[in-house]
């Protein structure tokens, strides 16, 4: 039995791979999968049908099972802001924000650096999340992967 949250075991298994610097995509429904993604990045299919999961949901999850040292959100070519960035920032509180235009968003998930693509049922205009994950903290100040 876990103690984590996450019991998905293509999720644990490729979390159990990943190290500090590499990257995470959550994506939402719109998301093109196939064709901006690494073709090396695991690719887990949460998106059953419409609004379920969301990347909110899923995010809720993850920030409980792995370390998350920074999050970037893909913001639309007018630059403005999305009512799901307040939300991923109440999530994530003390998580640093890059705000990352659509094109440049989508040439940074395709980076061999990203991992892990969840895909979700998520809705929501500009959805879409990368988060890296960090290291844990000991409290004695030595750090660990």
């Amino acid at each position: 039995m876990l103690f984590t949250k996450c019991i998905h075991p293509q999720i644990l298994g490729t979390l159990g791979k990943l190290g500090h610097g590499s990257w995470i995509l959550l994506s939402d429904g719109g998301y093109p999968h196939l064709t901006a993604t690494p073709r090396d990045a695991e690719k887990v299919y949460l998106n059953l049908a419409q609004g379920v999961l969301t990347v909110s949901e899923v995010l809720e999850v993850l920030k409980e099972t792995v370390p998350i040292e920074e999050a970037g959100v893909m913001t639309p070519p007018d630059g403005s802001m999305q009512p799901v960035f307040e939300e991923y920032k109440r999530i994530l509180p003390d998580i640093p924000f890059n705000y990352i235009p659509q094109f440049s968003f989508y040439e940074q998930a395709q980076k061999s650096n990203v991992g892990l693509v969840i895909a979700t049922g998520d809705m929501r205009n500009y959805a879409n999340l990368l988060i890296k994950v960090g290291f844990i903290r000991h409290p004695a100040g030595r750090g660990s992967y």
